[in-house]
């Protein structure tokens, strides 16, 4: 039996929504939406700005396309703008599922993060990553800790679109004055946390702070890096219909 509310699915960097393919085919008989956010395997409009605020806001308009309350499933950078979205406007969700993304005052982007954010020095390691084969980024990737497969996907998703993206994201969060605050309290709905024990971008104990700020279930995959959706998509749909059967 379809499930008449929608779950809406938001990847991050460097993914497309082909991030959830695992995840989704085990969820067949739930109303699944997949957001794809600007520039990621999608077009990028000319008039979009490409900051963490403009995708906030495009995320809170893909919602109220569905009109109704949504249960939000984020990772990565798709978990800051989920969270954001928590603060702005809890009305639009029915339940909260994110990880891997640490809207946390101590935390620090990692090396990688910090090159896309310093001019010049983004330009030149994307313009490095587009004149690789989609082999050659892929082993890159595989070296990030992204699974092979789910790293051949994102190799052949990765072009100028996205690289214009991911450095307009990044770039968006340089300025502690525009950094979002974290969550401290719960968000009116229920909530999970999801988290990779062996997360080198983010690692776990920043999900173990922020499920207890806003008193959410807290599941840490042992063995598995930043990619959880896919390395753990059994788990992790399992773990999705407890959370929509308590709503």
């Amino acid at each position: 039996m379809i499930r008449s509310m929608t779950a809406l699915l938001v990847h991050g960097v460097p993914d497309t929504t082909s991030l959830w393919a695992p995840m989704s085919a085990l969820l067949q008989d739930f109303e699944i939406e997949l957001a794809a956010l600007p520039g990621f395997g999608c077009d990028l409009p000319s008039d979009f700005g490409g900051s963490k605020d403009d995708y906030v806001q495009w995320l809170i308009e893909r919602i109220e396309t569905i009109g109704a309350p949504v249960d939000l499933v984020a990772h990565d950078w798709g978990a800051l703008l989920a969270q954001r979205v928590a603060q702005l406007r809890p009305d639009l969700l029915r339940s909260l599922a994110f990880g891997s993304g640490p809207l946390d005052e101590s935390y620090v982007w990692h090396d990688t993060a910090q090159a896309w954010q310093t001019p010049e020095v983004g330009e030149a390691v994307m313009e490095g990553i587009l004149a690789m084969s989609p082999e050659d980024r892929a082993l890159i990737l595989v070296a990030g800790g992204a699974p092979p497969a789910l790293a051949r996907e994102q190799a052949n998703s990765w072009d100028s679109r996205m690289s214009i993206s991911i450095l307009g994201l990044y770039r968006s969060v340089i300025d502690p004055d525009s950094i979002w605050p974290q969550l401290n309290s719960p968000v009116g709905c229920p909530s999970l946390v999801l988290w990779g024990a062996d997360d080198v971008h983010a690692p776990p104990e920043f999900g173990g702070r922020v499920a207890k700020r806003i008193d959410a279930e807290l599941l840490v995959f042992e063995g598995c890096a930043h990619w959880w959706p896919w390395a753990r998509a059994e788990e992790t749909a399992e773990a999705l219909k407890k959370l929509w059967a308590s709503t």
